[in-house]
């Protein structure tokens, strides 16, 4: 008789997906955020294996790549914080009316 040692737990995959990202702790929308701060690293990567030989062009483009890729990092690792602050927004105090409010001005 063997004896078998459970590393891990067996995860039930059948919605596809939903279960997926959940295993990995990550949102469609984060994957999605993080899909781009990747295409934007490889894109700042690009800029800088292109720099050319002349000092002043490349010191210009170089410069551009750092912030190129300075972009990709906070986005890979704030874009989560920054797009949840505009698609979960709440309504203020200031704009949420009580239902015993009077609206005609009395």
């Amino acid at each position: 008789m063997s004896n078998l040692i459970n590393l891990a737990k067996p995860t039930d995959m059948s919605t596809g997906f939903t279960d997926f990202f959940d295993s990995i702790g990550m949102t469609g929308a984060g994957l999605v955020t993080k899909g781009v701060a990747a295409v934007i690293a490889v894109i700042a990567v690009g800029m800088l294996l292109k720099l050319s030989s002349n000092p002043k062009e490349a010191l210009r483009k170089g410069s551009m790549a750092i912030g190129t890729l300075f972009v990709a990092v906070i986005l890979a690792l704030y874009g989560n914080t920054l797009f949840s602050t505009v698609t979960d927004a709440e309504p203020t105090p200031a704009t949420t009316q009580s239902p015993d409010s009077n609206d005609s001005g009395n």
